[in-house]
């Protein structure tokens, strides 16, 4: 029986995925002589001229994770796509467009006069990358940042979304599997996690409590630690987000941060957390209701942390 041609590929991201694949470690055995990883330049020697050389549709299987921060990951996120039978968008980031799309607060002028002219790091110079520079008779050539951070399905068709920052490796091992078997849901669904939400899988103690007030972790002198985060005043997106992680922030006395993106039926994450919130403010008042809200630090970054790009909004207006 011939293996099954796997690619994996990382763009706009910070590597986690590729990580939490490798920390499969010695499970990953048994599948060993049914893959073959036919493009993975973290972990191999793969050049895109490799992939150029494929016939259409000649890997089984793409993991794509990372967001589309410039015009090379659209470039291969396009190229990976013809080669694929299969495009799954892997991690947040890909999903949703992650932590790297939080900069959609910010426009793309900014951040370079941030980064290039006034971060007091670098040397002022002021001198900002070009897409395209000459030096005597060499032609050098950068990617385009683009304006925005978009997730994969932006750019190219996707079969299927696996949440995570990063997807645990026991997630990974069931979907290789199903896809190895030939298990896989009609395209389009979330595989490798939970149709409920993180609440659900939380084993701490929910009551019917107000809060009259929100606290960073690092103001809490003390955390029950068998009572609902929420109930005790730390933000803690479970109820926005969709289950498959195990819980493993709340279970480790931490608010979850909402990698897995949107829980079944979400269409806003952010906006269901605001929701949820709504209903445990221990006040009628407006201007009290108020109050109580600006104790939430960075909101719109808390609440888009992982799914900004997946947003209603999608982008701040400038």
């Amino acid at each position: 029986m011939s293996k099954a041609k796997v690619a994996i590929f990382w763009a706009g991201s910070c590597g986690g995925c590729d990580i939490a694949t490798i920390d499969i470690h010695e499970t990953l055995i048994p599948l060993i002589d049914k893959i073959e990883f036919v493009f993975w330049p973290c972990a191999m020697d793969f050049k895109y001229d490799d992939v150029k050389k494929m016939k259409d549709k000649e890997i089984d299987v793409c993991f794509f994770n990372g967001a589309i921060r410039n015009s090379e990951n659209e470039e291969v996120a396009k190229l990976l796509r013809a080669k694929s039978k299969i495009m799954v968008a892997f991690g947040s980031c890909s999903a949703f467009g992650g932590i790297p799309s939080l900069i959609n607060f910010y426009p793309k002028k900014e951040l370079f006069d941030w980064v290039y002219k006034n971060c007091p790091s670098v040397e002022k110079s002021g001198v900002e990358p070009q897409t395209e520079v000459k030096i005597g008779e060499y032609h050098l050539e950068l990617p385009e940042i683009y304006e925005v951070v978009l997730k994969l399905s932006d750019v190219v068709e996707v079969d299927y979304i696996m949440p995570g920052c990063p997807p645990v490796p026991e997630q990974i091992i069931k979907v290789v599997t199903a896809i190895l078997e030939g298990k896989l849901p009609p395209k389009g669904a979330t595989i490798g996690a939970s149709e409920k939400n993180v609440c659900d899988e939380c084993k701490r103690t929910k009551k019917e409590k107000k809060v009259k007030r929100f606290y960073r972790i690092i103001e809490k002198d003390y955390i029950d630690l068998n009572e609902c985060l929420l109930d005790q005043g730390l933000i803690c997106l479970g109820p926005a987000t969709r289950a498959g992680c195990g819980a493993q922030c709340p279970n480790a006395n931490f608010g979850c941060r909402g990698c897995y993106g949107p829980a079944e039926g979400v269409k806003d994450q952010g906006l269901k957390m605001v929701s949820a919130l709504a209903s445990i403010v221990d006040a009628k008042d407006e201007k009290e209701i108020n109050a109580i809200l600006d104790t939430i630090v960075d909101p719109a970054g808390t609440f888009y942390r992982y799914t900004m790009s997946d947003s209603l909004v999608k982008k701040k207006a400038y």
